[in-house]
């Protein structure tokens, strides 16, 4: 019972005290959106942060644009880091990030290795594969159904309310000038060589069904990370904190709290409807 004990403590929310700072970082879909289904959950555990790095229709994002500035990794890991250093202030952190936030939460662990704890990638990108994006081709015809199939395996698990905003964003053509400046200072930007000079525990996470970026070439850069496990899940695509929000809670938490965490701990086989690849 020792091992379930010491599980029990660890999940166990404290009712006062504070808690060790957790910084979500998002991909090219906005904050809050994308962690609605996990930020509640892991404010039971840590004192969780979502800096708005990227707002497509936001002052500071078009006011680059008006410099004719590009919208790129290294300014947006500035931002990351102005965000912490001013707002947060109680290093070292836990980063989660999705997508192209993977590309920011690994320049930023190189840049500031002091700052860091742990990092847990979600389907990150900039892993030296060539990333499709068919997202984009549902942005510009404005069709929500592409948009939807490029980045979830499972489409019933979308949730009405993103389909809601969406159909009301990409009809502004701010926000799209914004998302599409994005992508075009982002996208061929890779990380893959500074995966080995990442000293922070790390699990890198990938959808099996991931048509954005190859679940084979995040396994690869996986294994370069010094200190770095990795999780493939079954039938699951771009998003697995939405798709699969009932595992990554849990493991996530798992993750950044154990003494000796692993990609896959016993219980994942209770949550998973058949085996995944996990290694250390």
């Amino acid at each position: 019972m020792a091992p379930w004990n010491g599980l029990i403590e660890r999940l166990r929310p404290k009712s006062y005290g504070r808690k060790h700072p957790l910084i979500l970082i998002n991909g090219l879909a906005e904050q809050h959106e994308s962690w609605f289904r996990n930020r509640r959950f892991w404010s039971r555990y840590f004192d969780v942060h979502t800096p708005n790095i990227l707002v497509y229709d936001g002052a500071a994002l078009h006011r680059r644009i008006e410099k004719k500035e590009p919208i790129t990794v290294d300014y947006l890991v500035d931002q990351l880091y102005l965000y912490v250093d001013q707002f947060v202030q109680n290093p070292p952190y836990h980063l989660v990030a999705s997508s192209l936030g993977g590309k920011v939460a690994v320049e930023f662990a190189v840049r500031y290795p002091e700052l860091v704890d742990r990092v847990v990638l979600l389907c990150p990108s900039g892993m030296g594969d060539e990333e499709k994006l068919p997202i984009m081709e549902g942005v510009r015809k404005q069709d929500m159904y592409t948009v939807v199939k490029s980045v979830f395996h499972r489409t019933r698990t979308v949730d009405r309310d993103i389909v809601k905003y969406y159909k009301l964003a990409i009809n502004s053509r701010k926000w799209k000038t914004g998302l599409l400046r994005t992508v075009r200072g982002t996208l061929e930007y890779t990380v893959r060589a500074k995966m080995k000079d990442v000293r922070a525990m790390t699990l890198l996470v990938t959808g099996d069904k991931d048509r954005i970026c190859d679940p084979a070439t995040a396994e690869q850069a996986a294994h370069e990370l010094p200190n770095g496990h990795f999780l493939s899940i079954p039938n699951c695509g771009h998003a697995p904190q939405i798709e699969r929000h009932w595992l990554i809670n849990r493991l996530v938490v798992h993750y950044l709290t154990a003494p000796n965490p692993t990609a896959k701990p016993r219980w994942t086989k209770l949550l998973l409807a058949k085996p995944t690849r996990a290694s250390k």
